[in-house]
């Protein structure tokens, strides 16, 4: 029996697109003609491959007025913040940028006697499973350099999204890469699982839920699969005693709120310094009180639906067990009329505590909670004091401070006086129950080819 994958528009609960999730055997055939097609791809010059992802990339660009809307439509996002291409053109064209580099062979000896050398071949196949929160830029994470490495891709991404797949299968394909070389498939669970199972890739890159993660970890044992996993996070913002507290205000609130607060490396859990606490305090509340709850098609629209009602539902449980635990609410709920269902109003809590699952589950909303610390020693012990490490924002005028104290975090990116960016220059990675692995800069190309070592012996 075929299943039947639905987007439930979190606009207006309505359908939005339907698509028959592929039989087993029918995804089986997809796999053999990817890897049927990957030595020739892979046989192509760097330059070419480059060349045709730079140009699938300025399709996705041209086509921007008509995907903005659309992924309104699939997952929330305002339409007044344009949409996702900024990113997706600059971590594509980094990769593009630094790939003649990262792939070059590493030499060794080059002597009379002897040829050493390693080179960075391709894996074969990449299955890059991409989540709904940011659809086009956390794929191209995985896509664009899989690609220009010489790995086939096969993409599954996120029901909610599903939509996005196809525009990037028909921008890949209309750029000139071989239908065979890049295939958008839909998938559920269970035949995702089985293809892992059954080695069918050299590589699988998933973003999504620790469950998920620990599901695909399970799927490929004993397989040898390697695999890149950026799962859940609660990341943290500390405000330090010297701190532009103006400054961090409206960053870290921004860092918290923008895209529902949706996004893989948003603030969950703020510690401010306690010279500071009020004056930040204020600030915030005034930040969110100034955004406006609604459609995401109204371009006044400042703050959207959350993508599900089964996420603000989780949201609005973290809150209310928070409260009713001793925290304090700060933002009124009168403010915020459209607080229903998917839609789902932004929160501040404060004298919150670590008991609370508001402080150490993962959220993924628009609600944070702010806590003061005396000393940076506090603050270190309560920013590790989590099963995650995607990413912890210090703010500081302090430099030598600030390396201190991130020296000592258990965390996969440091920012200081800023937050909830990614660096395509850096590698995006984690620690702990956020994952394993890492995608973006010449790591990202290292993890998406393996170490093959030349030892030539001159003169027979």
């Amino acid at each position: 029996m075929s299943v039947a994958l639905k987007c439930i528009s979190p606009v207006d609960g309505t359908l939005y697109a339907v698509r028959e999730a592929l039989s087993l055997e029918a995804a089986r055939q997809a796999v053999a003609k990817a890897h049927a097609g990957q030595a020739h791809w892979a046989a192509r010059p760097l330059p070419e491959r480059i060349n045709l992802v730079q140009a699938a990339v300025d399709i996705i660009g041209q086509q921007n007025d008509d995907i903005v809307p659309e992924l309104a439509w699939q997952m929330g996002r305002p339409v007044r913040y344009g949409g996702e291409f900024g990113g997706f053109q600059e971590r594509a064209s980094f990769m593009a940028d630094i790939a003649p580099r990262s792939l070059a062979p590493i030499a060794i000896e080059d002597s009379n006697k002897f040829q050493r050398y390693i080179k960075r071949v391709p894996h074969g196949a990449v299955l890059v499973i991409a989540p709904w929160n940011y659809p086009f830029m956390t794929a191209i994470n995985a896509v664009a350099p899989a690609l220009i490495a010489g790995n086939v891709v096969l993409l599954k991404h996120a029901t909610q999204t599903i939509v996005v797949g196809e525009r990037l299968a028909e921008a890949f394909h209309q750029a000139g890469v071989p239908p065979d070389v890049f295939q958008n498939l839909y998938l559920d669970h269970a035949t995702t699982g089985q293809l892992i199972a059954d080695k069918s890739f050299g590589f699988v890159n998933f973003t999504g839920s620790v469950v998920g993660g620990r599901a695909i970890e399970q799927a490929a044992a004993g397989s040898f699969t390697g695999l890149g996993l950026e799962l859940g996070g609660k990341d943290p913002g500390y405000v330090m005693h010297d701190a532009d507290v103006e400054l961090a205000a409206e960053t870290l609130i921004d860092g918290a709120m923008f895209n529902s607060g949706q996004c893989c490396c948003g603030i969950e859990r703020i510690y401010v310094a306690d010279t500071l606490f009020e004056k930040f305090i204020e600030k915030a509340v005034s930040i969110v009180n100034g955004y406006r709850l609604g459609n995401p098609l109204d371009p006044d629209t400042t703050l959207g639906p959350m993508a599900h009602e089964r996420f603000s539902a989780l949201v609005r449980a973290q809150t209310d067990d928070a409260v009713s635990r001793g925290a304090r609410a700060l933002i009124d709920p009168a403010a915020f009329p459209a607080n229903n269902g998917a839609y789902l109003m932004p929160q501040i809590l404060i004298d919150v505590d670590h008991t609370m699952p508001v402080m150490r589950e993962e959220s993924f909303g628009p609600v944070v909670g702010i806590m003061k610390v005396k000393d940076d020693a506090e603050a270190i012990r309560l920013m590790n004091d989590s099963d995650y490490g995607l990413t912890a924002a210090l703010w500081t005028r302090d430099l030598d401070r600030a390396t201190l104290v991130a020296d000592q975090l258990e965390t996969g990116t440091v920012f200081m006086n800023r937050c909830d960016y990614l660096d395509p220059a850096l590698c995006w990675t984690g620690c702990k129950d956020t994952g394993r692995g890492g995608s973006l800069s010449e790591i990202g190309f290292h993890n998406l080819t393996r170490p093959k070592s030349y030892h030539m012996k001159k003169g027979g």
